[in-house]
This record gives structure tokens, C-alpha cells and sequence, in this order.
């Protein structure tokens, strides 16, 4: 398995791996499925942020999954903490695709500089409660019923890894 930056060869297979976890998961909490240039720009931006999608690829070259980070708040004071995500092709979960991305991601947050890599996990997905625990993320908050899909509320929790031992934030 590879992990590299994506391209804009990998937005369709994004855009797939995107569409069905809004179709079949709670992972997304949007009900409505995007197209490839809603993706494309989506990436576009990240990278107009100078902010990493990375993709995770088989030796076919095929795309087993995806992760990306941007900001978590949109004011100042919040620039040293990145919000992730990571999807992982319904036929290559639970097999460390998942784990190999955001081990990429946390190496790629401290590269930009960021303290706090946060994500928001719906409380009962056990597999990424499971995956953010192996990597130190400690769960920070839960929030009940604060969002809706396939007709129920979800809890949200937050995970949170603090990226660097600084005690004040830079200038």
C-alpha cells in the first residue's frame, strides 16, 4: 500500500468512497451525495489552504481510501487546530488502510505547524473509536443528539491528538 497526495486523477475514486458512506454510514452526516467537481473543488481548496488529501493506494494503483484535514473553526484563534477525515473503501475496511492515512495525517499536521489534530466520531462507530485510541486520540467531549440521519439522532464525539509539547503558541 501507498500513501501519496492525491491527484486529480483520484477525485472520482474519492468521490465514490465519499458517496457511499453518505448512502450507507454514519461517518457523514449529510444526506445528500456530491458530484466529481463538487470533490474537485473540495480538494482544490484543500489545496489552496496548503492543507493535505492524501490517498491510499493498492499496487494496482487503485484507491483504497482517502484522509484530509482543514480547519476545525474559522477564527484565528483557533489556526493551530486542524480538523481530519478519513474513508476507507467499504471493501479494504479493517485492514489498516485506515490506520496507515492518519498515521500520514498526524506526520503531515505537525509538518504544517498545527498542536491539536481533532475529529468528530459518531459515538457509536466503534471501528474509528478503536483506530484514533490506537494512535494516543483521547476523547475529549461527547455531544448528545446533535445531529440527525436515517431518521435518529447521533452523538457526537470528540477526539482529540495533541501534536507537540509547546506550552505557549507561536507568534
Amino acid at each position: 500500500m501507498l500513501i501519496r497526495p492525491a491527484t486529480a486523477a483520484d477525485i472520482p475514486a474519492i468521490t465514490a468512497i465519499y458517496n457511499h458512506a453518505v448512502r450507507h454510514t454514519l461517518a457523514i452526516w449529510n444526506e445528500a451525495e456530491v458530484s466529481t467537481a463538487e470533490r474537485q473543488a473540495w480538494w482544490q481548496a484543500r489545496q489552496a489552504a496548503g492543507y493535505p488529501v492524501l490517498v491510499a493506494a493498492d499496487e494496482t494503483a487503485a484507491i483504497l481510501g482517502y484522509a484530509g484535514f482543514g480547519d476545525w473553526r474559522a477564527f484565528a484563534g483557533f489556526r493551530h487546530t486542524a480538523e481530519h477525515s478519513v474513508y476507507v473503501h467499504p471493501e479494504h475496511q479493517g485492514r489498516g488502510v485506515g490506520k496507515a492515512l492518519l498515521q500520514a495525517l498526524v506526520v503531515e499536521a505537525r509538518a504544517c505547524g498545527k498542536h491539536v489534530l481533532v475529529g468528530g466520531i459518531e459515538s457509536g462507530n466503534q471501528g474509528s473509536i478503536a483506530l484514533h485510541q490506537s494512535l494516543g486520540f483521547v476523547c475529549s467531549g461527547s455531544m448528545p443528539q446533535v445531529g440527525c440521519k436515517f431518521g435518529r439522532w447521533l452523538d457526537l464525539q470528540w477526539w482529540q491528538l495533541q501534536l507537540d509539547q509547546t506550552t505557549a503558541p507561536p507568534p
